[in-house]
C-alpha cells in the first residue's frame, strides 16, 4: 500500500493497495484506507492499515479483517477532541481485547485470534505511527528508503524466530508509535512479511519508479 501526500489547503493523497495470498490456501492479509471529507479529515486525517494473521491458525484472516475494519471504523468515530495517539490506542486496545476474548471463550486453543497490525494516520503535516508484529512501514523521500518500524520478533537461533507481539495474545497489548513531519511528495509503503521478507529493498524501490 502506498500513499503520495500533496500537502496542500486540505490534505490530498493519491494510493493504491493489493493483495495475494501466494502459496497458501487462504489470504491472512488484509488492509484498507479511510479518507474521509470535510471536517472528520481536517480533525481525524486519512487512516490506512494493514494486518497479517498468523499462518499456525485457522482463523487468523478473521482476526486480520477485523482489526482493520474495526481501526478504519472506530477511529473515524472517536471525539473530536482526542489525539491522533489517544483515539488510535483506545480503539486498538478494544480491538485486541476483543480478538483475545473469541479464544478465551473458544474451546480451541489453536483458533489463534491473532495478527500483527500497522497503521499509518496523515493529519495537516503529521505522520502517525501504530505497530505491533512484523508488517513494516517505509517511507521514500528524497530518493531515500527509510524503515520506519521495527520488527517484533524474538530470535531463538539457528535461522527460527516467532512473534513476540501482537494484537490478540493476550488481555494488553504495547503499541509502538510514532509521529514525523510529513512533505509534499512524501510516499509511505505498508507491507506485510509475505512481500519484505522475499523483496529486497533495490527491488522496492525499483518497483515504485515503474509505476
Amino acid at each position: 500500500m502506498a500513499g503520495d501526500a500533496r500537502m496542500s489547503q486540505q490534505l490530498d493523497i493519491s494510493f493504491g493497495q493489493h493483495s495475494d495470498r501466494g502459496r497458501k490456501a487462504t489470504n491472512q492479509d488484509s488492509h484498507g484506507l479511510a479518507a474521509p471529507a470535510g471536517h472528520l479529515r481536517r480533525s481525524k486525517g486519512i487512516a490506512a492499515a494493514v494486518a497479517d494473521g498468523i499462518g499456525s491458525s485457522g482463523v487468523s484472516h478473521v482476526a486480520s479483517a477485523a482489526a482493520v475494519q474495526s481501526f478504519l471504523s472506530d477511529y473515524f468515530s472517536t471525539p473530536e477532541t482526542w489525539s491522533v495517539r489517544r483515539s488510535a490506542q483506545r480503539v486498538l486496545e478494544a480491538a485486541n481485547t476483543w480478538l483475545h476474548a473469541q479464544d478465551q471463550r473458544s474451546s480451541d486453543r489453536d483458533s489463534g485470534h491473532v495478527c500483527t497490525f500497522s497503521a499509518l494516520v496523515l493529519r495537516s503535516s503529521t505522520a502517525h505511527l501504530f505497530h505491533v508484529g512484523d508488517a513494516r512501514v517505509y517511507r521514500l523521500s528524497g530518493g531515500n528508503l527509510e524503515r520506519l518500524t521495527d520488527d517484533h520478533r524474538l530470535h531463538v537461533g539457528e535461522g527460527r524466530s516467532y512473534l513476540a507481539r501482537a494484537l490478540g495474545v493476550t488481555g494488553h497489548v504495547e503499541i509502538d508509535y510514532r509521529a514525523l513531519p510529513v512533505a509534499a511528495g512524501d510516499l509511505f509503503l505498508l507491507l506485510t512479511d509475505g512481500v519484505h521478507e522475499h523483496v529486497s529493498r533495490a527491488d522496492m524501490l525499483a518497483i515504485v519508479h515503474a509505476h
